[in-house]
């Protein structure tokens, strides 16, 4: 894997070294592209995802199909043969579990035959596939144990020695389809044998606490170790550098933001905010009241606030967030409220010019911006911006574009933080000639580990109460697999909703047939997805539904189109709306009591929850139906039936991190950087990551700039920079 070149080193090698003045240039761009490293660090911290031993076989019936794997399997058989159709020959290989056969096939590389020799055992990686009926490699990569690899010690001769050789752990690690796992590990060794000593981001006492292990020698043992409790202890000693490194970041960025200056926002007597609450026809909840007063308080100091508000679907955080806006108008300043979709975005301007009334909102002037307005409204409203004169600013990502300046920016308000990256947050708020106050909102209650991970740097609020006068929302399973002929009752069902003068939404994954939402699952055993167009036609055929007035609602309609199917469903001219997720937030329509959910085994439970919550949002109770083909007892009928059996969504957004692949939890675009989690499991680490968070604070108590650790104030740097480079786009 390393260039034959050898690579000269003048000055010594460090975890910030670049990898192509280690292994040289050919060698560095490789792992680039397959891994995204670029330092010795950043390989020293692709750890095995799991330990082989050489006398250890895979077992080769639990194969997945069409993935990259790597086995440890035994020569059976080698044959080389001719080509039929043209010139050539194949080399066959067989290999072995014990159990099962595996077929290694390559095409004109007869040399293979005279090196492949039956009874030798090694590690072997490719994609697995089908080849009439039989699982297959075609031109594997392989690393050969003992006798006949090229840089693997033979098996000693000794009884004693030869047991330990053949019980040694051998990593195995992440791998591409470009480079193989032992590569991986052959450049590693380089790196571990070349890198000076290793500066250990814990504290010594700390470390002695716990028993952790130097941070050089956790590298050494956790990629070369001689028995498992070595690897094991490199472990613990690692995942807990990660927790307290991760936090000690987060901490950090939170004394940086409390050191800035900001505007204080205090409402005036008699003022706007005073005006607006005199005037609501309801009274707040508690949770609402409290929350208020936290943010409150926030803006009144002269650090900006950063304040994350959590609230069940349908509790009230747009009033709370309004009210912080209303208080940033009376002292002249303005407010950003960035939404993930055009759908949602005018939807809160409706929303909000309906809450203020006809005297505040032409004093406020709350302004829509999207990407897909017309010319002559996008130009009007970037001068009501530019000039002041809109108060309250609404928008789409078309919010963080160069040509939109504010006069004096004093709020950002992000709605449905899930469907943006910190860096989005970042780009707006830097939009301010001080920095603003930052309110984050989000309707996907967070697990206390994933807060801590995510959003360890914002305060959290919580509203769980709901507003009084809700009702209730019935939500049954429709097992198509066990009962297919339920799906007739499904409409009738709907039917019945529409006569007694309600609205309903049926939701698919596709908007037409093999073009899949993004975010939805797929199965390619399955059958196709439900899309909008075809469900759209059936329901417009089907008796029971003769008389409704059925309509589509999809993103690749314009935002005039989506505008004016919202504003029809609102107003009661359309009866059923076929929708994908673009209702999956935000819209409120009181009168809609059904949602219906086809292929709900494609979604994920926050997103089945979120639906849920566009009905029973008003004097009516909601109905939903989450139709799915799904088998019982797999993974994705229990997301299904865990969205039926409770209504709590903080208990859903539990299980859903139980459920839930890790990346999914932490995903690119919810937390930059900080979703490159190495050792560390939020589902199942919460208690470590809860004690390395208070180590964190308190050493920053005393020691604010890490002066006493400056390893791991280098360490902190450098997760920082992780975060900036990250990738950030849309879930």
């Amino acid at each position: 894997m390393t260039d034959s070149e050898a690579v000269e080193t003048l000055a010594p090698v460090t975890l910030d070294s670049k990898l192509a003045t280690v292994v040289g240039g050919k060698t560095a761009v490789a792992l680039g592209k397959a891994f995204g490293v670029l330092t010795v660090g950043d390989l020293l911290s692709h750890y095995p995802r799991r330990y082989a031993r050489r006398g250890e076989l895979s077992s080769i019936s639990l194969l997945p199909l069409d993935e990259n794997v790597t086995i440890v399997a035994e020569i059976r058989s080698v044959d080389e043969r001719p080509m039929k159709a043209r010139k050539g020959s194949i080399v066959e290989v067989k290999i072995s579990d014990g159990r099962g056969i595996l077929s290694l096939t390559w095409f004109n590389q007869a040399w293979r035959a005279k090196q492949l020799q039956p009874g030798m055992r090694g590690m072997f990686a490719g994609k697995v596939t089908d080849y009439r009926g039989h699982l297959q490699l075609t031109h594997p990569t392989y690393k050969l144990f003992g006798p006949g690899a090229d840089d693997e010690p033979e098996m000693p001769t000794d009884a004693a020695a030869a047991k330990l050789w053949i019980e040694q752990p051998v990593a195995i690690y992440p791998a591409t389809n470009t480079v193989a796992s032992w590569q991986v590990a052959q450049t590693i060794a380089i790196l571990l044998d070349s890198v000076g000593p290793v500066p250990d981001p814990i504290p010594p006492e700390l470390r002695g606490e716990r028993g952790l292990l130097p941070q050089g020698r956790a590298f050494e043992l956790i990629h070369r170790p001689e028995t498992d409790s070595d690897w094991r202890r490199a472990r613990d000693t690692l995942r807990f550098t990660e927790a307290f490194v991760l936090q000690s970041a987060l901490v950090q960025q939170r004394l940086t933001a409390r050191q800035q200056q900001s505007t204080p926002r205090l409402p005036t007597p008699g003022g706007l905010l005073e005006r607006f609450d005199a005037g609501l026809p309801f009274t707040l909840t508690a949770d609402q009241q409290g929350v208020a007063a936290e943010i409150s308080t926030d803006i009144a100091q002269t650090h900006p606030m950063n304040r994350l508000v959590q609230g069940e679907v349908g509790s009230g955080k747009t009033v709370v967030a309004l009210r912080a806006m209303l208080a940033v108008a009376d002292t002249g300043g303005q407010s950003a409220l960035l939404a993930p979709t055009e759908v949602l975005a005018g939807q809160h301007l409706r929303s909000i010019a309906r809450s203020l009334g006809p005297e505040l909102a032409s004093s406020l002037m709350p302004t829509l911006l999207t990407g897909q307005l017309p010319v002559a409204e996008r130009r009007k409203a970037l001068l009501r911006v530019v000039s002041g004169q809109a108060k309250i600013v609404i928008g789409t990502h078309a919010l963080l574009g160069d040509k939109v300046t504010f006069f004096d920016l004093g709020l950002v308000v992000v709605d449905e933080q899930h469907r943006f990256g910190v860096d989005q947050r970042e780009a707006l708020r830097q939009k301010g000639a001080v920095p603003p106050h930052v309110l984050v909102l989000t309707a996907t209650p967070i697990p206390r580990t994933v807060a801590m991970t995510v959003f360890g740097d914002l305060d959290v609020s919580t509203i769980a109460e709901l507003p009084e006068g809700r009702q209730g929302i019935e939500t049954f399973v429709v097992p198509l697999f066990e009962k297919p002929g339920w799906v007739t009752r499904v409409w009738t069902r709907l039917a019945e909703e529409l006569a007694l003068g309600r609205q309903g939404f049926v939701v698919c994954p596709a908007i037409a047939p093999k073009q899949l939402e993004e975010g939805a699952e797929v199965d390619p055993e399955a059958a196709a997805p439900a899309s909008v167009e075809t469900v759209l036609a059936d329901l417009r055929r089907n008796p029971a539904l003769a008389s409704a007035r059925i309509e589509p609602l999809h993103g690749r309609m314009t935002s005039e189109e989506k505008d004016q199917a919202m504003r029809a469903f609102a107003a009661g001219k359309i009866d059923v709306l076929v929708a994908t997720t673009v209702i999956e937030v935000g819209v409120d329509v009181p009168n809609a009591s059904a949602m219906v959910v086809l292929d709900a085994d494609r979604f994920g439970v926050s997103q089945l929850h979120q639906l849920r919550g566009r009905v029973g949002r008003g004097g009516v109770p909601g109905l939903c139906l989450l139709v799915t083909s799904a088998e019982a007892e797999t993974i994705a009928r229990e997301r299904v039936e865990a969205v039926a059996a409770t209504l709590d969504g903080f208990e859903l957004a539990q299980v859903d991190l139980e459920l839930r692949r890790e990346g999914d939890v932490l995903g690119s675009s919810q937390s930059g950087g900080r979703s490159s989690l190495r050792l560390l499991r939020v589902a199942t680490d919460g208690d470590l990551i809860g004690e390395a968070r208070g180590h964190a604070q308190r050493l920053s108590e005393h020691d604010p700039h890490l002066d006493t650790v400056p390893a791991l104030r280098e360490a902190v740097l450098r997760r920082l920079d992780d975060a900036e480079r990250a990738s950030l786009t849309k879930s």
